[in-house]
């Protein structure tokens, strides 16, 4: 199921849909964290270790843009817990237990991150309303962000081969 709606019409509409990416990027870099944390000391590895620090600040930065988008536009945000039951309903039906490793379970989130920023920059595309920030600057920011997933979907993927 998609939080994303066809187009975005409205400065409200459109920072809900910022403040889900927020959360969502919160829930996928603790997720991974907390999945690798539960790994007994002989399993866990420099590599793996190395991609998850690189994914958490990775996901502070797009946090930090994001945020910084929605106390740009003209709207009321809505609160926090709010959105975490959103997120948690859309994107949350599974858990680090239904994947075999930590690994895998990145390779979620990395691909679920992508694909709402994907869906996301195709409603804005769509819509032809006007925001209270400029359109360009919105859609280069989720576009910049959706490349970060793109290439952290690529680097779980080449650490998972070499370990294959």
């Amino acid at each position: 199921m998609s939080t994303v709606a066809a187009r975005v019409d409205s400065d409200d509409q459109l920072a809900r849909l910022l403040q889900i990416g927020i959360v969502l990027e919160e829930v996928v870099e603790a997720r991974a964290h907390r999945h690798y944390q539960s790994l007994p000391a002989a399993e866990r590895d420099e590599a793996i270790e190395a991609l998850l620090s690189e994914a958490s600040e990775e996901s502070a930065e797009h946090r930090r843009r994001l945020e910084s988008l929605v106390e740009a536009l003209d709207a009321d945000s809505i609160p926090f817990e709010d959105v975490k039951e959103l997120v948690a309903g859309s994107y949350g039906q599974t858990g680090p237990e239904d994947f075999d490793g930590v690994l895998y379970d990145q390779l979620h989130g990395e691909e679920t991150a992508y694909k709402f920023y994907d869906d996301l920059i195709d409603a804005v595309e769509a819509s032809e309303a006007s925001f209270s920030v400029d359109r360009e600057s919105v859609l280069e920011t989720l576009r910049e962000i959706r490349h970060a997933e793109a290439e952290g979907v690529e680097e779980v993927a080449k650490l998972m081969e070499a370990r294959a």
